[in-house]
C-alpha cells in the first residue's frame, strides 16, 4: 500500500480494482495526473471522469449532499455514482460542462483504505481506451494500457466483478433526479 500511495502522491497513475470494474486512477486534485489519464485513455477532455471517496465526511467536504442522494446511497444494492452540482476544491478540468461532478462513495475495503491513506479523492475511469469494453477482471485489460500506467495493483487480479459499472444518477439541489445509467 505504501508504494501505491507514494506513486499517487507524486502524480502517478495506477490500475486498481474498484467496487465495479478495474479502473485507472490518480489523485483527483492533481491536474497533471488527471491529464495523464485523459492521454492514456485517448479520451476527449470534455468527457468528464468520476471520483471515488471513502467516507461521508469527504463527500460532504466536496459537495452539498441533497437528502435524496443519501436515500439512494443507503438503498442501492449496486454501486451508485451520484452527479452533484457545485463541487468544492476540485480542479475545473474534472468538472462536466455544466460544472457538476460524479462521485461514488465506495463500499469495498481496498478502495476505502487506499483513499483514506491518500487522504484525497481518487479518479476512477474504466481501464480501457475510450469506447472499448470495460474490464471485469485484470486479464481483460489491454497490455498497452498496463504499460502506460505507473503501477498495476496486485490486489484482486483473479476476481471477476459482479458489476459492469455503477448506476449513475444526477440529483439537483431541489431533489429532482435523472437516471443517466441504470
Amino acid at each position: 500500500m505504501e508504494q501505491i500511495i507514494k506513486i499517487l502522491q507524486s502524480g502517478g497513475t495506477i490500475l486498481y480494482p474498484t467496487d465495479t470494474i478495474w479502473g485507472i486512477g490518480c489523485d483527483a486534485t492533481n491536474i497533471e495526473a488527471v491529464n495523464k489519464i485523459f492521454e492514456i485513455k485517448k479520451r476527449e477532455k470534455n468527457k468528464s471522469m468520476i471520483i471515488l471517496v471513502e467516507s461521508e465526511k469527504r463527500l460532504q467536504d466536496l459537495v452539498d449532499v441533497p437528502e435524496m442522494a443519501w436515500e439512494i446511497i443507503d438503498l442501492s444494492e449496486k454501486p451508485v455514482t451520484i452527479v452533484y452540482e457545485n463541487p468544492r476544491g476540485l480542479p475545473n478540468e474534472l468538472l462536466a460542462e455544466d460544472g457538476s461532478i460524479g462521485i461514488r462513495l465506495v463500499k469495498n475495503d481496498f478502495c476505502k483504505k487506499l483513499i483514506s491513506r491518500l487522504n484525497k479523492p481518487l479518479i476512477s475511469t474504466s481501464a480501457n481506451f475510450s469506447g472499448d469494453k470495460s474490464p471485469l477482471r485484470f486479464s481483460d485489460i489491454s497490455p498497452e494500457i498496463i504499460s502506460l500506467v505507473d503501477y498495476a495493483v496486485e490486489e484482486d487480479r483473479e476476481k471477476v466483478s459482479k458489476y459492469s459499472g455503477s448506476s449513475v444518477i444526477k440529483i439537483w439541489h431541489d431533489n429532482r433526479i435523472k437516471v443517466l445509467r441504470e
